[in-house]
């Protein structure tokens, strides 16, 4: 990939739940899929900053972002 810039921005309304999102950079469309997923079941944020994905991937940024939401994230 060689690629290190980009973003991932998960909105959650006032209950948590995920309702919206982005994805900016490389490969981004690889990782609108979980983000569709989260909205489409009105997943919490909080189970999407605990789901476990494998690593070193992508993914994990779309977990870091809603990790984001609570004070979680370690890598941004």
């Amino acid at each position: 990939m060689g690629e290190a810039e980009g973003f991932v921005k998960i909105i959650a309304d006032e209950t948590g739940k995920v309702v919206g999102g982005s994805v900016v950079g490389p490969h981004a469309s690889d990782l609108i899929a979980p983000l569709g997923l989260a909205v489409s079941s009105r997943m919490p944020a909080e189970q999407v900053a605990r789901t476990i994905f494998a690593h070193p991937t992508l993914a994990e940024a779309v977990g870091e972002a809603a990790e984001g939401l609570f004070g979680m994230a370690i890598h941004i």
